[in-house]
């Protein structure tokens, strides 16, 4: 047999082959259609009187959790409830009827139990294969009580005669609108992630949807005709985000209140730690209305613009590479204005400031100094500046592992628009489109001592304690600059703070670094006065980077422009957050000594909860401690006593930390106004009236 009749042969074996098959599948089809049988009835008699169709059951969603395990968004089922009157042999049905409209009664609380009970009786007389119970769908803990009833219950002698219950999944936020934008949400028809990380990690969150064959019912009810494994649906994995919820209501909560007090269009913060890139608070707020925000768009990451003055440490940092300047150097600023080939420069302080050095060019943020430095070297060399812009990372995105980044736009001499004056504009943060995010991390490069760290905001994916995805801190090979210009970066960047346009944001008990930054406005092609886009980025401690932090506030408005420039509006901001993030994370104080003895004050009068002060006493190593529980006082710091809270009066909580004072209050119904700072000193309403005396819920607290 030679090799061609070898080859026909084998055509031939794997056409009679295929042939079979489908003799198969024919003689399948025709067996399933008229003789296989389901539940006692031929396939094709339960097609005549029924509508089946395929059906998809979706999976439950994974959850999102922030840095501390604390849940960011979960799904919660919840059940509709339904009956196939028919399944219950006549007897269990006639003795459990009557039970079951009873119970159903009890957890509705809409019809009698005859009622339910004579609702059901029909549908069986009438031989409704499903009855829908109540249109109010059943929480979780609704259901599990209700599979111990008759007709729903399972065990290993009986199986449920007949109940339904169908889960539904809905989103919710327990932390609701706190970083609405970073989390997501979902489209209401498919479930599928919208905006957010829920876009982001769109299929590890979903999961795995179950499709099988389902009858359709009176209604719309839909009743799955097989129960196999087909139709039982994989959950999805969660995401545990860096996100700290703690730092994120302290950016959100700041940013809100600087926004209303300028009533300015929109901002953002982005709170990262230096090291890692891994960002603990991302808050974006947009206003809808006057004095009403909401987090509708992702500023942070899309929304580039001209980052203005911030841009100007980019340009330091290339003539410090080439060696070009000397910080010490003098540059005659003039009087603050001056024009290059038909581009006017000017200075946001009025008459300029004379003959500096360059490193006050710097620390002032000079548009006119930040020009005569740049056309003193780079003006010639246009196509090395942008080289180095490169190298430091701007011209590309950060590559953040969450949809909707934007490109940044960072102009070149072999683009379309290039003119004789681009480098110019470009030099002190015109003349291009760069969001948030992407200047944060040029900064923080800096701060880590030239090595550029890709931003994280997802730490990890689980499916239940299994960890399927480990994401480490992403350092790119090559610094973006030498150690010895990061070194003057930094130092420049702390002059700033110390000396220049951020100085009033110096705080005596730790460094702050960093750099203001205020555009001007474009509209309809034209830079607006009085209309500006302000920033402030930076990093603290400046001595021991920890975290890094951009704050924008855009569009503020005022009856006086002076104030509106960054150091006013987007420095502050900056400032508070950084204030509290600094007291809040105690790995940034140095240690108090074990073997020093910490006497408690002996003057005013103190009290608090005995077991918070028995933790402040062991932590601190504090003398003297409560001997007694509960709410406590004393009034020389040695002697404790019980203090009454009794909850049919009104507490004293003179002395109390404010924490303290609202707890007790808001339980018994107060609604509390605080006067002052500090502990409580006075309190509106006097302490033992009853709280059915008083006359009103209101309650005014002054501290001092």
């Amino acid at each position: 047999m030679n090799h061609k009749q070898e080859i026909i042969q084998r055509a031939n074996h794997v056409y009679y082959v295929v042939i079979a098959l489908a003799l198969g599948v024919l003689v399948r089809l025709v067996y399933v259609q008229y003789f296989h049988t389901h539940k006692g009835k031929l396939w094709r008699e339960r097609v005549a009187t029924t509508i089946i169709k395929r059906d998809t059951l979706r999976a439950m969603r994974g959850n999102i959790y922030a840095t501390d395990g604390s849940l960011l968004a979960t799904s919660l089922p919840t059940y509709v409830v339904g009956l196939d009157p028919t399944q219950a042999k006549p007897e269990y049905f006639t003795r459990k009827v009557d039970s079951l409209g009873l119970l159903l009664s009890r957890i509705y609380k809409d019809r009698s139990a005859r009622d339910y009970a004579d609702l059901v009786r029909d549908a069986r007389t009438h031989k409704r294969r499903y009855v829908l119970l109540n249109r109010r769908r059943v929480t979780f803990q609704e259901r599990q009580e209700m599979l111990k009833w008759p007709f729903f219950r399972s065990s290993p002698k009986v199986a449920a005669r007949g109940g339904v219950l169908r889960p539904y999944y809905e989103r919710y936020h327990p932390f609701e609108q706190m970083a609405g934008r970073t989390i997501g949400n979902l489209d209401a028809k498919t479930g599928r992630g919208l905006i957010g990380l829920e876009a982001s990690f769109q299929p590890a969150l979903a999961g795995r949807n179950a499709v099988g064959l389902v009858e359709v019912l009176s209604g719309g009810v839909r009743k799955p005709v097989d129960d196999g494994p087909e139709m039982k649906p994989e959950p999805g994995m969660d995401l545990y985000t860096t996100i700290d919820v703690n730092y994120q209501d302290m950016a959100e909560s700041a940013l809100r209140s600087t926004l209303e007090k300028y009533n300015a269009a929109k901002g953002c913060v982005i709170v990262m730690e230096v090291a890692t890139g891994e960002i603990r608070a991302l808050a974006n707020l947009s206003r809808t209305r006057p004095g009403h925000y909401v987090e509708n768009f992702n500023h942070a990451l899309a929304g580039r613009t001209d980052p203005g003055s911030t841009f100007k440490l980019a340009t330091m940092m290339a003539l410090l590479e080439e060696k070009a300047i000397s910080l010490e150097q003098p540059v005659a600023t003039g009087g603050g204005a001056t024009r290059y080939r038909g581009l006017e420069i000017r200075d946001a302080k009025r008459g300029g400031a004379g003959t500096i050095t360059a490193r006050q060019v710097f620390e002032k943020s000079s548009n006119v100094g930040t020009h005569l430095l740049m056309r003193s070297y780079f003006y010639s060399r246009p196509d090395l500046y942008c080289q180095y812009l490169r190298r430091f990372h701007l011209t590309k995105p950060t590559g953040i592992h969450m949809k909707g980044e934007a490109i940044p736009v960072v102009r070149n001499p072999d683009m379309k628009g290039w003119s004789k004056v681009s480098l110019t504009s470009m030099c002190y943060g015109y003349e291009m489109q760069i969001t948030p995010l992407q200047m944060l991390a040029f900064y923080n490069a800096v701060a880590n001592g030239g090595r550029w760290v890709r931003p994280m905001i997802v730490k990890r994916i689980k499916l239940a304690d299994e960890v399927v995805e480990e994401n480490q801190p992403y350092v790119l090979p090559e610094p973006i600059c030498s150690k010895e210009t990061a070194r003057k970066a930094q130092a420049l960047l702390r002059g700033v703070v110390e000396r220049g346009t951020a100085k009033h944001i110096n705080n005596p008990h730790y460094a702050i670094a960093g750099k203001t930054g205020t555009a001007q406005k474009i509209i309809n092609g034209q830079y607006q006065v009085g209309k500006y886009y302000t920033s402030f980025i930076g990093y603290f401690p400046a001595n021991n980077p920890k975290y890094s932090m951009i704050t924008v506030v855009d569009s503020p408005q005022g009856n006086n422009i002076d104030l509106l420039y960054a150091g006013a509006v987007a420095a502050p901001v900056f400032k508070q957050i950084a204030d509290r993030i600094v007291a809040y994370d105690i790995r940034m104080h140095a240690p108090i000594r074990a073997d020093k003895q910490l006497s408690r004050p002996t003057t005013g009068l103190l009290a608090g909860y005995a077991d918070d002060l028995h933790t402040i006493g062991t932590t601190l190593n504090i003398a003297t401690e409560p001997n007694t529980e509960g709410w406590v006082e004393t009034t020389d710091g040695n002697r404790w006593r019980s203090r009454p809270t009794r909850t049919d009066r009104v507490p004293d909580v003179r002395g109390l930390a404010l924490r303290d004072a609202l707890f007790l209050l808001e339980n018994r119904g107060f609604r509390v106004s605080v006067e002052g700072h500090g502990k409580v000193k006075e309190q509106s309403i006097t302490p033992g009236t009853g709280t059915s005396e008083t006359g009103t819920k209101a309650i005014t607290l002054t501290l001092g």
